[in-house]
C-alpha cells in the first residue's frame, strides 16, 4: 500500500531542522520548520503550501528567506503557523527588505500568518502587492488543537516549553485510500486526476449515489456511482499520523503533553540533542538527550522513531545518539502502563 506522503528530513541529523512532507500525486507539500533549505530543489520548495514553525531560533527559521525568494512573482497563498511572537518575527523579516518594485507584479503572493497563543489563534495577512504591509486588523479565533482541517487530514499543535514558546506538530490523515490497479485495468480505466476527485469525494463522505466520471483507457469518460467504485477499486485503511517535536525541556509538563499528543502515531521525529551522559548540559540548554527522546517515544507507543537535531559536539558519533535513542525506545515500549519516567 503506497502511503499518501513520505516525510523526510531536509538535512542530516546535525543540520538545521526542517521536515519536508510531499503529497503523492499532488503538486503539494508541507514543511515543519524552516532551517537551511539549500539542499531542497526549487521544484520541491515551490510545492509548499503550509509551513509550521516550532519557534524562531535562527536554525529553525533561516530558510524563510529562500522560501520567500522563490515564491516572489508567483500566484500563491502561503500559510504559516508559529508560536507566540511569530507575527512580529515575520513582520520584522519582511521589513528588512525594500519592496518598491513589487507593485508591478501581475501575480498576487499572499502570506497568511497565524500565531498560536494559549486558547486562541491570531492571523495576519501580508500581501506582496502592498509591499507586504500587514492588514489593518488581525483575525482572532478560539483554538483548541487543530490548525488545519481538511476533508482528508488535520494538522494539530501542542504548546511546549523551551527557552522560548515552542510548538510541536502532528499531521493526521483521516483514513487512507489505495487504488487497486488490477481493478482499474479490468474496468478499462486509466489513472489520472479523476482518482484524486474520487478520493476527495470519499474524504468528504459524499453519498454512495454521487456520480464520478472516470477516464477510460481508450479515451473518453465513463460514469460510475461513488459506492460501486469504492467497492470495486478502493482499499480503505487507517490513515498516516506523523508527529514532529523539537527543542523542548525534559520536564513533567512537556513529557505529559508530548506522550499524549504523539500517542500511537506512525512516525515520530523528535530531537535528541545530547547523549545522556551529558544530560546536565541538555538541561541547561533546554534540550532532550537521546535517551529521554527514546523513552518518550516508547511511552507514546509510536510505531517508528527518528531522532534528529544532534549537537555538533558529537560529529562523527551519530551512531551513539541513534543507538541510545533506539535502545531507550525499545525498553520503554516494554514497560508496564503507569510506570513513569525519571524526570
Amino acid at each position: 500500500m503506497r502511503p499518501s506522503f513520505l516525510p523526510r528530513l531536509v538535512n542530516d541529523p546535525f543540520g538545521d531542522p526542517a521536515l519536508f512532507i510531499p503529497f503523492h500525486f499532488q503538486h503539494r507539500a508541507f514543511l515543519f520548520d524552516l532551517g537551511d533549505l539549500t539542499v531542497l530543489t526549487s521544484r520541491d520548495v515551490l510545492k509548499t503550501t503550509h509551513i509550521f514553525v516550532s519557534h524562531t531560533h535562527m536554525d529553525h527559521f533561516v530558510g524563510f528567506d529562500r522560501l520567500l525568494r522563490l515564491f516572489l512573482g508567483r500566484e500563491q497563498t502561503l500559510s504559516f503557523y508559529g508560536p507566540e511572537g511569530f507575527l512580529n518575527n515575520v513582520e520584522g523579516k519582511l521589513a528588512g527588505y525594500s519592496w518598491d518594485l513589487v507593485q508591478s507584479y501581475a501575480t498576487r503572493l499572499t502570506l497568511k500568518v497565524t500565531e498560536v497563543q494559549p486558547g486562541q489563534l491570531r492571523q495576519r495577512c501580508f500581501q506582496c502587492r502592498r509591499s507586504f504591509a500587514p492588514d489593518d486588523e488581525d483575525l482572532v479565533e478560539p483554538w483548541d488543537n487543530n490548525l488545519v482541517e481538511e476533508p482528508g487530514l488535520t494538522v494539530s499543535a501542542v504548546l511546549l516549553e523551551h527557552s522560548v514558546p515552542c510548538l510541536g506538530f502532528k499531521l493526521a490523515e483521516h483514513f487512507h485510500v489505495n487504488i487497486r490497479t488490477d481493478r482499474l485495468k479490468a474496468n478499462g480505466l486509466r489513472p489520472g486526476p479523476w482518482l484524486q476527485r474520487f478520493k476527495e469525494a470519499l474524504y468528504r463522505r459524499k453519498t454512495a449515489d454521487t456520480t464520478i466520471e472516470a477516464e477510460q483507457l481508450g479515451g473518453g469518460r465513463k460514469r460510475f456511482s461513488l459506492g460501486e467504485l469504492q467497492d470495486d477499486i478502493a482499499v480503505i485503511t487507517a490513515g498516516q499520523q506523523i508527529c514532529y517535536i523539537t527543542d523542548v525541556r525534559f520536564t513533567t509538563t512537556n513529557v505529559a503533553r508530548i506522550t499524549s499528543f504523539a500517542a500511537g502515531v506512525d512516525h515520530l521525529f523528535i530531537e535528541a540533542a545530547f547523549l545522556d551522559a551529558d544530560r546536565q548540559i541538555a538541561r541547561e540548554k533546554n534540550h532532550l538527550t537521546a535517551r529521554q527522546a527514546g523513552e518518550i517515544a516508547g511511552r507514546s507507543k509510536v510505531k517508528l522513531l527518528t531522532p534528529f537535531h544532534f549537537s555538533p559536539r558529537y560529529q562523527g558519533q551519530a551512531h551513539l545518539l541513534e543507538a541510545e535513542a533506539q535502545t531507550a525506545y525499545r525498553a520503554a515500549l516494554k514497560q508496564k502502563k503507569g510506570s513513569g519516567l525519571n524526570i
